[in-house]
């Protein structure tokens, strides 16, 4: 995949989908903030809260480890690797023409929905209002569920 289309970990345990890129590729929390708006803040947390073994620890995590263990993508099309695909955004999902999947809906959370076959995540765009809190620890309980996170029960 052109380094133009992606930011990150070679090999990432969470590819996180997106449909446009900040200004400044660098794999480095603080200097993309600096180069962007709050809106990349966000989503950089949002990644974090998600991809962080353990929740309570997502800012140090975000801080210090997140561009070894996950990655941006910005091209509609599924990485190859083992790693979890995360789509955030109704639109941005249609961008992936032709991507199969047997994506279902959480309970209680139907704007979320997982193909652990596919290690599919679908959401909606990575943003606070979109994506609160409470649904992030649901995304967290589904990824736990399939033992996304290492070494945790």
């Amino acid at each position: 995949m052109p380094e133009a289309d992606y930011l990150g970990a070679a090999r990432p345990g969470l590819m996180l989908y997106l449909p446009h890129q900040p200004m400044g590729m660098v794999p480095d929390v603080g200097a993309l903030v600096a180069a962007n708006s709050n809106h990349w803040r966000k989503i950089l947390n949002l990644l974090a809260k998600v991809a962080c073994p353990v929740a309570e620890d997502w800012r140090r995590y975000r801080d210090q480890v997140l561009f070894q263990e996950t990655a941006l993508c910005f091209a509609p099309v599924l990485a190859q690797g083992p790693c979890w695909h995360w789509i955030g955004g109704k639109e941005n999902l249609l961008r992936f023409t032709g991507l199969r999947h047997c994506a279902r809906p959480l309970h209680g959370a139907a704007e979320i929905a997982v193909d652990p076959q596919r290690r599919l995540l679908l959401t909606p765009y990575p943003d606070y209002r979109q994506l609160s809190n409470a649904r992030v620890e649901q995304v967290r309980r589904i990824l736990r569920e399939h033992h996304f996170y290492p070494g945790v029960a």
